[in-house]
């Protein structure tokens, strides 16, 4: 089986709703889009692609000396810039972890409270049953030794 087939078969898993409002304000914010972009593009292969061209080319043509001062003052402002777009990719994914982890506390405090009422129910339905043998063997007593009357007392 092909991993097309396999990615296939997979089911379609629908994102939760606060995870859907999160990206959606995320969305909202235009310096968040360019953000998003640029770290993305700064993290494919065609980036990589590109500044090995680049560099060929700019080594190649000669377009400045050794030791290429002007290339590295250039790298290394790119290198400031896009660590700072990966920082505020970091930002987003933690944004995005908080929102998921509070989700998360969430459920477990709503399960937390269906487990206490579980338990009450349970007590109860517990003591429903001991009353009803109670009341059962009472009436089987009262069932198996007749009543005594004066007539025949």
């Amino acid at each position: 089986m092909s991993v097309e087939e396999t990615v296939a078969k997979l089911p379609i898993l629908k994102p939760s709703p606060v995870m859907a409002k999160h990206a959606r304000e995320r969305a909202a914010s235009i310096q968040n889009n360019i953000a998003d972009r640029i770290t993305t593009f700064a993290g494919s292969m065609a980036f990589v692609y590109l500044h090995v061209i680049w560099f060929v080319v700019w080594i190649v043509f000669k377009v400045e000396d050794y030791p290429f001062g002007l290339l590295t003052m250039i790298v290394s402002l790119e290198a400031i810039f896009l660590s700072t777009f990966v920082m505020i990719s970091q930002n987003r994914a933690d944004a995005k972890h908080q929102v998921i982890a509070d989700m998360q506390w969430n459920t477990v405090q709503e399960e937390d409270k269906q487990n206490k009422e579980l338990l009450d129910l349970s007590r109860q339905i517990l003591d429903l049953t001991r009353q009803v043998h109670t009341y059962s063997a009472r009436i089987s007593d009262c069932v198996a030794t007749p009543a005594q009357t004066p007539e025949n007392g």
